[in-house]
């Protein structure tokens, strides 16, 4: 339903702001309380927001750390998606999650690939039809202090080579 959406939003808005808005509106999104505030043109850079309100205020009245999960979850495996295109596959493989302090406050996080990752990341694809990366991300408060730390490892490969392997493990 997201990509056929994305797909027909194309037409009319840039990728970044289906993107931003399509995040935000979706209620699978939407439920972990964050928002996208910034999207760079090319995807490359995406920021987050998540405030403490009464939907995520965890027992001792902190930022619940499954808020803070689900909030980050998502944003790296579309990201790549969006910026590799429809010759490869995508896929979330695990998370370490790593909290270091209460949130009490709003707290912010950025998900950043360069353009030399996603050169990388085509190359090892070409060379050996899937790979994975781990990217890691922090969500921090206004003082810049880590609030926690992710690292997602992400599953890549070529789309074909993807689709006959799934052949292979049926049959």
């Amino acid at each position: 339903m997201y990509q056929t959406a994305t797909k027909f939003l194309a037409r009319f808005f840039k990728p970044a702001t289906i993107y931003r808005y399509g995040f935000n509106w979706s209620p699978m999104y939407s439920r972990t309380t964050a928002k996208l505030i910034k999207v760079s043109d090319d995807l490359h850079y995406v920021k987050i927001r998540l405030k403490l309100s009464w939907k995520n205020r965890n027992y001792v009245g902190s930022i619940f750390g499954g808020s803070m999960l689900s909030a980050t979850d998502p944003i790296y495996m579309v990201q790549l998606i969006q910026i590799l295109g429809n010759d490869y596959v995508v896929w979330d493989k695990s998370v370490d999650a790593r909290y270091r302090k209460p949130a009490k406050t709003t707290i912010y996080g950025e998900f950043k690939f360069t353009k030399e990752e996603i050169a990388a990341i085509k190359q090892k694809v070409a060379e050996h039809h899937e790979t994975e990366i781990v990217k890691t991300m922090s969500l921090v408060d206004d003082k810049q202090q880590i609030i926690a730390t992710f690292n997602k490892t992400l599953y890549i490969a070529d789309k074909g080579y993807y689709k006959e392997k799934l052949k292979k493990r049926k049959t």
